[in-house]
């Protein structure tokens, strides 16, 4: 369910460059568009049980909601201020920061197989950010640091409400992203609708692909260690990268290719390790209650 949230939202980069609106009005339309398929997939998935299901996120979605919206806003400026390379490193640190914080405040212990991974994922992303990386400014580099730890401390919180779905507060973190972004003046004198392909695009983006693949991201606590749902979203940044490629022909370099093949071995290195050790429970389990 991760790596397919992950898979699913790795277009952003790709779409936001063909779309080439400015970053103020892509806060706008994400968070209002987001907010509108946040709202289709919950009345889809709940029925008449929908406000049922935001309300069963009490405060703690609320927290959710707003670590979501900082996670937005840190790295749409983070970008706006400092080289794409400076944020996606210092993004990668994202499972580092959750693994601490779940260490600290839920006491999860992570497997040592875990920790390699997140060391491996970490050179992978520094490989593939190297011909992007630079000094960069102190406040984009702050607010890539800012999307980094409002995303761990938004999977980590939601470890606190073992087996409630927080993915519907994340219509709230739509609303308030394009709520910030109008109220400060962001977009300037106006904001329009584009039009034409430019539509088609943002609404495919906005409408489809981000709500639909941040709902399955935001259920892998239900499942995982926070540490482990960042680890997997790296998965878009990788494949984010083979996308631009692909279709705008910004060709990587050979230590990008390098790291992508890092995290991605990385992380099929540790999925099937984790799948071995999950059938040899079961198995052990299944022999402690044979009877006798």
């Amino acid at each position: 369910m991760t790596g397919g949230g992950a898979l699913i939202i790795s277009p952003d980069a790709l779409l936001i460059k063909v779309i080439g609106l400015p970053d103020a009005e892509i806060l706008v339309w994400r968070g209002l568009l987001t907010a509108l398929g946040f709202i289709a997939i919950v009345v889809a998935r709940h029925g008449r049980g929908a406000l049922a299901a935001y309300r069963r996120c009490g405060w703690t979605g609320i927290g959710v909601a707003l670590l979501f919206s900082l996670s937005t806003f840190g790295f749409v400026l983070g970008n706006q201020y400092t080289r794409g390379g400076n944020v996606l490193m210092i993004l990668a640190g994202a499972p580092l920061i959750a693994a601490l914080l779940s260490r600290c405040f839920l006491q999860e212990r992570l497997p040592r197989r875990t920790w390699l991974a997140i060391l491996a994922c970490l050179v992978g992303i520094a490989l593939i950010a190297l011909d992007d990386a630079g000094v960069g400014s102190w406040q984009g580099n702050a607010f890539a640091l800012l999307a980094a730890t409002a995303m761990a401390a938004n999977f980590t919180l939601c470890r606190t409400r073992q087996g409630v779905d927080m993915s519907p507060m994340l219509t709230l973190a739509g609303l308030i992203v394009a709520a910030l972004a109008a109220l400060h003046g962001l977009t300037g004198p106006g904001l329009t609708l584009p039009a034409g392909d430019t539509l088609g695009w943002l609404l495919l983006l906005c409408l489809g692909l981000l709500p639909l693949g941040f709902t399955l991201l935001q259920r892998g606590p239900l499942y995982l260690p926070a540490a482990e749902v960042g680890l997997l979203m790296l998965l878009e940044v990788v494949v984010g990268t083979l996308w631009v490629w692909w279709l705008l022909g910004e060709r990587p370099t050979p230590a990008a290719f390098a790291g992508g093949a890092l995290v991605l071995g990385s992380l099929l290195a540790k999925g099937l390790v984790d799948r071995r050790v999950e059938r040899r429970q079961r198995a052990l389990g299944a022999a402690q209650h044979e009877p006798c």
